[in-house]
């Protein structure tokens, strides 16, 4: 993801997370617009690779790229996690802060894109991606931010779709090729990183929500040794 401001990411840990952001304008008002055609966009239930990849992680600082409603950031504050969540959609945010805020859970806010949210370097014990819309750029600025993100001893989790990366354009303008797929983060692994698991799984998310119709994940998680 690509923004153009010089001013850092918004921080919020009020339930008002969405007033400046951080990143492209048109960015968030695609995203804004997907989310305001619906009351819920997905499920609201954690999506089922992080839980089954987490179970045996020590809680800790925990950064959720494109958190969307949520669910992922009140499921992981919930079992002890420091939350990190970041999302370009104002309306999702606003989404996500009123659920942090009717469990009574403290989740910090960012309203930005990931490549301009201006994070500190090595500082999440977790770094989850799960799914994510991260645009591909010729310097794979995206792919960097996710490693970068990571402290030592920490995981990145990344999953998204299997089968899409090889498919043709849509009619509707959408391009898998314009995307981050997980290959293209292993391609970067230097020795400075372990591939814990990089595989292709059934699905383990629960019925209803926008992607339910996909039965397939890819699954990538790796450790940063130092």
């Amino acid at each position: 993801m690509t923004d153009n401001t010089a001013a850092g990411p918004s921080l919020f840990d009020a339930p008002s997370p969405a007033g400046e952001y951080t990143g492209d304008p048109a960015v968030r008002a695609e995203w804004d617009s997907r989310y305001a055609d619906r009351q819920q966009l997905w499920s609201g239930q954690p999506n089922g690779a992080l839980v089954a990849e987490t179970a045996s992680l020590t809680p800790g600082r925990v950064l959720d790229v494109g958190c969307g409603e949520g669910a992922d950031a009140l499921w992981l504050a919930r079992r002890g996690w420091d939350v990190t969540a970041l999302e370009v959609s104002g309306v999702a945010l606003e989404r996500a802060a009123g659920h942090a805020r009717d469990a009574g859970l403290t989740i910090h806010w960012i309203h930005a894109e990931l490549t301009r949210a201006s994070l500190a370097p090595a500082s999440f014990d977790l770094v989850s991606a799960q799914y994510p819309a991260l645009l591909r750029t010729p310097d794979a600025a995206a792919e960097r931010a996710l490693l970068a993100a990571v402290a030592p001893g920490g995981v990145l989790l990344l999953v998204h779709h299997a089968g899409m990366e090889t498919r043709q354009a849509y009619e509707n303008g959408f391009d898998p090729a314009d995307y981050v797929w997980p290959s293209m983060v292993t391609e970067l692994l230097d020795d400075d990183w372990e591939v814990e698991v990089d595989e292709q799984r059934p699905r383990l998310d629960p019925d209803g929500g926008a992607g339910a119709h996909h039965t397939d994940d890819l699954v990538l998680r790796v450790r940063r040794l130092r």
